[in-house]
């Protein structure tokens, strides 16, 4: 990577910052279509997420930021115009400053997350579906769900507010059946989907009992450190479907790209990507998960 004074630079803010993926994803894209920009990852604590997004953004040199955990809920209140999905989920994943200074803020890791499962042939339509978590991730999982015909969403988080408040937007917006489950118990539901930080860290409890997911149920755990995690592996030894979130990241990567300012290496990104699941999915993976499927 060759930085000058003409590299346009695109940030990746988290905290912590060290299981963050895109800055890989985005840099090796522009390195292969020889593209004069760059992303750099940058842990940024909760109180100072404002004041840090403010200053970046004044810059003419910064052409965006890439928020993840824990920014994605608290970016909504800062951004001026948030898009459609950002308001429905109160998640932003993507900011930027327009030509009248406004930040304008979109969410892109719902429908990343559904082109995901249309591309491991994971069938959602009317389906019972247990998610994990009620952040911002979540939040971008469940509405995107929600818009798309499930039958049934619960909500577990060991914070039960933060759960039953995510229930309730889900219910007055979309009209869909959703509740704050009262445990984290799997069985019973057809999709399971651990949108929560469980599994970063080797330590981390399981986020639901493998044994009592039914045999027909498809598991997604969109974490993309640590994989396959414990409960990965966990879920394909008993011969579930089970995803990692990999192809969320790369099916969003495109929407980025535009929004960034770049339709054409948008487009390109769209036609081959075989290249970034070469990059992101372990080689333990890569012969059995949906990124050996085709695009």
């Amino acid at each position: 990577m060759h930085i000058t004074g003409t590299t346009r630079l695109f940030f990746c803010i988290a905290d912590p910052i060290d299981q963050v993926r895109a800055p890989e994803v985005f840099n090796s894209i522009f390195a292969r279509h020889g593209i004069d920009a760059a992303m750099v990852p940058l842990r940024v604590p909760a109180a100072r997420l404002e004041a840090t997004l403010r200053a970046l953004l004044e810059s003419p040199t910064v052409g965006g930021v890439s928020l993840s955990i824990p920014h994605k809920a608290a970016a909504t209140a800062i951004v001026d115009r948030p898009s459609a999905a950002a308001r429905a989920a109160n998640a932003v994943n993507a900011v930027r400053r327009n030509a009248a200074g406004e930040f304008e803020g979109e969410l892109f890791d719902g429908l990343g997350f559904m082109r995901s499962l249309d591309r491991a042939g994971i069938a959602y339509a009317g389906r019972r579906v247990l998610v994990i978590g009620a952040g911002g991730a979540a939040s971008a999982v469940t509405t995107a769900l929600a818009a798309s015909g499930v039958g049934e969403i619960a909500l577990f988080d060991p914070d039960r507010e933060k759960a039953r408040q995510l229930a309730a937007l889900l219910r007055r917006d979309f009209g869909i059946a959703a509740s704050d489950a009262p445990s984290n118990d799997p069985a019973g539901f057809d999709v399971i989907v651990n949108a929560s930080p469980l599994g970063l860290k080797s330590t981390d409890p399981l986020p639901v009992d493998v044994a009592r997911i039914a045999d027909h149920a498809a598991l997604c755990d969109i974490l993309m450190k640590n994989q396959p995690t414990p409960l990965l592996r966990a879920a394909r030894s008993r011969g579930l479907v089970a995803e990692p979130g990999f192809d969320m990241l790369i099916l969003q990567t495109p929407l980025y790209l535009d929004f960034f300012g770049y339709p054409e290496l948008a487009e390109s990104v769209r036609a081959e990507d075989s290249y970034l699941r070469a990059l992101l999915v372990p080689q333990a993976l890569r012969a059995e998960t949906a990124s050996d499927l085709p695009g």
